[in-house]
């Protein structure tokens, strides 16, 4: 459905919006209309250059067409079967997730934060299944984030927030360390910790990659006291990071890892994977009505295959690097953070982030903002050199029209 086949215009129809849509967040004064590859069109047929990907989920390009092929075919075959019959989409997608990972399980969910609180849960009923009904507890980074149901927004490590106030009591059995502190874990763990949960990169909280360091040290933690470990790769599964998964970065395997964003190719779908071991404890324990719909997972299988096909991660690890290194020169930049294509550029302080956000918009190209003054760029991973050089000529200009230069 598009904009002119509704018989609005785009004042009417935003109207319409605001008037029965809950306004949660500001929005763009945009109405993607259609997209490809590295574009999305207005109504008008005005051309944005596409450097947030859908919050990092069109990896392998807006409407990829292997993607919508894959949609369009199984939508004239089945559309929904639930979890009681086998489904051939469903079925080929875990054997092309756990044989591409080397996991031996996976279970699929319908969203990120359902994939982080199908982690969580899994985690939990491990834990008291084989150590007894103390042990659950977990500990998650500061300024983390992991979601927005009631398991996972107690499990973002940002206190004292819009994320976490008013929602009480929370979910018991969370506490929180420092990120890339190895000390500040140990001394959050005690004899009923069941798990550390981290991302390898902290997307949300501006873009903080881990260090290796730290990674190998939290697994060695975790295999000496017994506990599991997380990784939410929700944002960084995929190719993201320059890696098919953003753990192998950092040459470490989690015990569970939840996914999804660009596995879904825009399709609403989330999974984890872990050992059959560990996957033995959901038995009887976990469900879900539309988790692995036939449609999300044929478009999740054909957006994995695009996406190993043409060695994404590859252009992401080269292209993210390309970009960083010339977005040092941009004015007003204090620091450039990342690693493959989930860039952060820290402004000075007297730069908003949001207004260069804004002005972006203005000048036909789309990223998102965090806090007041870092900006954050997760483009499809099929970006070229040419639009890094473009998106980098107009950053340049929006940060210097708020800077005033």
């Amino acid at each position: 459905m598009r904009l002119k086949d509704t018989g609005m215009t785009h004042e009417e129809f935003t109207a319409t919006v605001e008037k029965y849509m809950m306004n949660l967040a500001p929005r763009f004064d945009l109405i993607a209309d259609t997209a490809k590859g590295m574009s999305v069109f207005d109504e008008n047929g005005d051309e944005y250059l596409d450097f947030y990907g859908g919050i990092a989920v069109s990896s392998a390009g807006n409407c990829n067409p292997k993607v919508v092929d894959a949609i369009c075919m199984q939508a004239l075959e089945l559309i929904h079967g639930s979890n009681y019959p086998y489904t051939v989409p469903q079925g080929m997608l875990a054997k092309l997730i756990c044989e591409t990972l080397s996991y031996e399980k996976i279970w699929f969910q319908n969203s990120g934060a359902e994939a982080n609180e199908a982690m969580i849960k899994l985690a939990r009923k491990y834990g008291t299944d084989h150590y007894g009904e103390n042990r659950y507890k977990i500990v998650t980074a500061l300024n983390s984030f992991h979601g927005r149901t009631m398991a996972t927004l107690t499990a973002t490590g940002q206190p004292g927030t819009g994320i976490q106030n008013g929602f009480g009591p929370l979910v018991p059995g969370f506490s929180y360390a420092e990120f890339n502190n190895l000390e500040s874990f140990k001394d959050a763990c005690d004899e009923d910790t069941i798990a550390i949960m981290l991302e390898p990169v902290q997307g949300e909280g501006g873009v903080f990659p881990a260090t290796e360091e730290f990674m190998k040290g939290i697994r060695e933690l975790c295999d000496e006291k017994k506990m599991l470990l997380l990784f939410d790769e929700v944002q960084t599964g995929w190719g993201r990071l320059g890696s098919t998964m953003g753990y192998e970065r950092f040459g470490v395997k989690p015990d569970i890892v939840s996914m999804a964003k660009a596995m879904g190719g825009g399709m609403p779908i989330g999974a984890i994977c872990t050992s059959e071991e560990i996957a033995k404890s959901f038995i009887g324990a976990h469900g879900s009505t539309y988790a692995g719909n036939p449609i999300c997972a044929a478009a999740s299988y054909a957006q994995i295959k695009e996406i190993l096909d043409y060695h994404l991660p590859q252009n992401a690890l080269a292209k993210g690097k390309y970009f960083m290194k010339k977005a040092t020169e941009l004015p007003h930049v204090k620091e450039v953070r990342g690693l493959g294509l989930l860039m952060g550029i820290e402004l000075e302080p007297e730069v908003s982030a949001a207004e260069v956000k804004h002005e972006c918009m203005e000048r036909k190209m789309l990223i998102t903002a965090m806090g007041h003054n870092t900006l954050r760029l997760v483009p499809p991973l099929i970006v070229s050199e040419a639009e890094c050089d473009h998106a980098l000529g107009i950053l340049k200009d929006a940060i210097s029209a708020v800077a005033k230069d």
